[in-house]
């Protein structure tokens, strides 16, 4: 559920035009359905390590429910938001703001977060692997007294994408088998719909950011980077679900996006900085540097950011959105097929498991 921030900062380069790959959510259904063109293309060494999926059934209902409580919940008093926070955790349970760094070790206090399992509200009850592995085992804290509502409408979403994400994982196996001669390598491949269906850390990620005044918007226009709501970095599970931003306005309605060129930017494998729109009506899912091990590259994680609103209309506009991080269990060994260790990811080593791997992402940003 976390990610790996990346040492490269934002470039002024105008970001290029390029085609994002959308898949109906009736295909992702058909078993017989032959998906690895579109696969390859999102996901493949040339691709923006980004799809999105279409006609999700009840995914707007879900959205609309949950997104404007992130707006509701970052305006609780602030003694009412720390009943929520859970440093043993290194604050990936419950509220977190400003304990996050962004490039140059700088707090994060453009956004806030709510964490939470939405499958599992109890990973385990064995108390070693809870004071292990805290930021998976831990149970999820819920804010009852102050904002009843958030627990039922984070589960339904949340459990809504994973079982989009299941089904996508399906297609995915299928093309790393086919570019595997459909036999298992030295080491046996492992799937990530298993990792998916077997695992009990997904982990999702309610995020506010904060809207900012005016003065704040024409300091910003003097100079800011692009990556200035959320910094460059790659996540290192194995494939995130994304829903399409929804901005407020200070009372908590939704409002149009009022910088079209705020958002989700993805780098490239060629270097090329790149605009991810997605769509009100569909999920994104990003390729995780975990999948990137199992699968021995052939499908690829790509660093991305978001960039806030400038300009005197975004004055006062917030931004939510939800993002779900699909991830193995803390004991999955971190094995990739083949014999080849240069796979792009520079905190893996073999032998390592996925608690152990994320033990060194955390170490990085926290």
């Amino acid at each position: 559920m976390r990610r790996h921030l990346l040492a490269a900062t934002a470039t002024s380069e105008a970001p290029i035009d390029v085609h994002v790959v959308c898949i109906p959510y009736s295909s992702l259904l058909d078993e017989d359905a032959d998906l690895s063109a579109e696969i390859e293309e999102a996901y493949g060494p040339a691709g923006l390590g980004l799809l999105t999926v279409s006609g999700v059934p009840g995914l707007a209902e879900k959205r609309s429910a949950l997104l404007p409580l992130a707006q509701r919940f970052a305006a609780l008093p602030d003694e009412t938001k720390e009943k929520c926070v859970d440093e043993a955790s290194s604050y990936s349970f419950g509220w977190s703001h400003g304990k996050e760094t962004l490039e140059g070790g700088v707090p994060d206090l453009f956004k806030g977060s709510y964490y939470a399992n939405p499958k599992y509200d109890a990973p385990t009850q064995d108390p070693e692997l809870i004071e292990r592995y805290p930021s998976y085992c831990r149970p999820n804290i819920w804010p009852e007294d102050s904002l009843p509502e958030l627990a039922s409408a984070f589960k339904d979403l949340g459990c809504l994408m994973l079982e989009t994400g299941h089904l996508l994982a399906k297609h995915c196996d299928r093309y790393v088998l086919s570019k595997n001669g459909n036999r298992e390598m030295e080491q046996p491949i492992i799937r990530l719909q298993d990792v998916i269906a077997d695992s009990t850390a997904a982990k999702a990620r309610l995020l506010h950011y904060f809207p900012r005044a005016s003065e704040e918007l024409a300091a910003a226009a003097r100079g800011e980077e692009m990556a200035n709501w959320c910094g460059w970095h790659t996540d290192h599970g194995s494939l995130t679900g994304l829903t399409s931003a929804m901005y407020t306005s200070p009372e908590n309605e939704e409002v149009p996006n009022p910088d079209p060129t705020s958002g989700l930017y993805v780098r490239t494998r060629q270097g090329d900085v790149v605009q991810a729109k997605i769509p009100p009506g569909n999920l994104a899912f990003q390729m995780g540097e975990s999948t990137q091990i199992h699968s021995g590259g052939l499908l690829q994680a790509t660093p991305h950011c978001v960039q806030g609103a400038g300009g005197a209309a975004a004055a006062g506009v917030g931004r939510n959105t939800f993002a779900l991080f699909m991830q193995p269990r803390w004991d999955v060994p971190m094995s990739s097929p083949g014999t080849t260790t240069d796979i792009g990811v520079d905190r893996w080593e073999v032998g390592m498991n996925f608690g152990q791997f994320t033990e060194r992402t955390l170490s990085q940003y926290y």
